[in-house]
C-alpha cells in the first residue's frame, strides 16, 4: 500500500471514530435499503421461477380420431398419422417445438385409469385417441403451434387443443411477474440512492468546514475526496454485510415454517443465498461511493 493511500485510508477511519452518529446513520440507512433490496431480489427470483414453472407446464395436443366413433372418410391412419409427425418436425425446425412424443390410445389409457379410477370403472372400450403431445420451446409459442395445425385441420385430427384461456391466463400473469420484479428493483434502487445521498449530505454538512480548509491550502479535488470516498464505502459495505447476515437468520428461521404451505413444483427456487449476498453487497459498495461522489461535488465548489 502507497503512502498516499495509507494516508486516504487512515483518514477515512479518523473521520469514522470521530463522527460516530453519522457513521451509524449511514450504516443504518444502507443496511435497511440493501435487507429490502436482498428481499425484494429473493421474493421476485422465486416468483419469477414460479411463473416458468407455470409457463412449462403449457404444452400443445393433437388428438386423433377415436376410430370407432368417427367416419370412415377422417380414421387416422398411419400414413395421416406420419404426416402431422411430419409437420410438427418442420415446426421444431423453425425453432418453435422443444419437443414432442406419440402417446398410444392404450397407454394414455392404462395412465388415466390409475390416475382416476373410479371414473373409467366399469368402462368397456377404450374412448381415448391417440396423440402428439408437444413442448414449445418457448411457452409463447404455444399459439403459433395450434394455429399451423389447426389451420387447416389435419385429415385424421379431431381436435388440436393447447387450452387457450388458461395458457393465456398463465403467460399474462408471468409477463406481469417479471415486470413487476424489474419495477420493484429499480424503485428500491433509486430510493437506496436517495436515501444514502442525503444521509451522507448531512454527515458532509457537518464538516463543511473541513473541506473548505483543504481547498484553501491547495488540496486537490481528489485528495479531499479521496477519505470520504473510502468512509462511505466502508459504511455502505457494513450495512450492506449486516443486511446480508439478517437476511441469512431471516431465511434460516422463516423458510422452514413457510415452504411446506408452498404449492409448487421441485424446480420452482429463488436464486442461490449467494448469488444475492453478492449483489447486496456490490449494489451496498456501488451506492455508497456514488452517493458520496454525487454529494461531494457541491462541497468542493471553493
Amino acid at each position: 500500500m502507497s503512502n498516499k493511500l495509507r494516508l486516504l485510508v487512515s483518514e477515512a477511519l479518523r473521520s469514522i471514530s470521530s463522527n460516530v452518529s453519522t457513521t451509524v446513520a449511514a450504516t443504518m440507512t444502507v443496511l435497511i435499503g440493501m435487507f429490502l433490496l436482498g428481499l425484494c431480489i429473493a421474493l421476485g427470483s422465486w416468483m419469477v421461477s414460479w411463473s416458468n414453472h407455470q409457463k412449462r407446464q403449457l404444452l400443445v395436443h393433437v388428438y386423433f380420431c377415436v376410430p370407432e366413433t368417427c367416419s370412415h372418410q377422417n380414421q387416422p391412419t398411419k400414413g395421416r398419422m406420419e404426416a402431422v409427425r411430419l409437420e410438427i418436425e418442420q415446426l421444431k425446425s423453425e425453432g418453435l417445438v422443444k419437443d414432442y412424443e406419440f402417446v398410444p390410445r392404450q397407454q394414455a389409457f392404462v395412465a388415466e385409469k390409475k390416475a382416476h379410477p373410479d371414473l373409467y370403472k366399469g368402462l368397456l372400450s377404450n374412448p381415448l385417441p391417440d396423440a402428439f403431445e408437444i413442448t414449445p420451446a418457448h411457452a409463447e409459442n404455444v399459439t403459433k403451434i395450434a394455429d399451423r395445425l389447426d389451420h387447416p385441420l389435419k385429415p385424421g385430427v379431431q381436435k388440436v387443443n393447447y387450452g387457450e384461456k388458461m395458457a393465456r391466463r398463465v403467460l399474462r400473469v408471468a409477463q406481469v411477474i417479471e415486470i413487476s420484479f424489474i419495477i420493484m428493483v429499480l424503485i428500491l434502487l433509486a430510493a437506496s440512492t436517495a436515501l444514502i445521498a442525503n444521509t451522507i449530505r448531512l454527515s458532509l454538512y457537518s464538516r463543511r468546514r473541513e473541506i473548505e480548509v483543504m481547498k484553501l491550502v491547495g488540496a486537490s479535488d481528489w485528495f479531499v475526496r479521496g477519505p470520504f470516498l473510502i468512509e462511505g464505502m466502508i459504511c455502505s459495505f457494513g450495512g450492506a454485510l449486516i443486511a446480508v447476515i439478517l437476511l441469512y437468520l431471516a431465511k434460516a428461521i422463516a423458510l422452514p415454517a413457510i415452504v411446506p404451505h408452498l404449492e409448487a413444483g421441485s424446480d420452482v427456487h429463488a436464486w442461490p443465498f449467494a448469488v444475492t449476498a453478492l449483489l447486496m453487497l456490490l449494489a451496498g459498495l456501488t451506492l455508497g461511493a456514488a452517493g458520496t461522489a454525487f454529494t461531494l461535488r457541491r462541497f468542493l465548489r471553493v
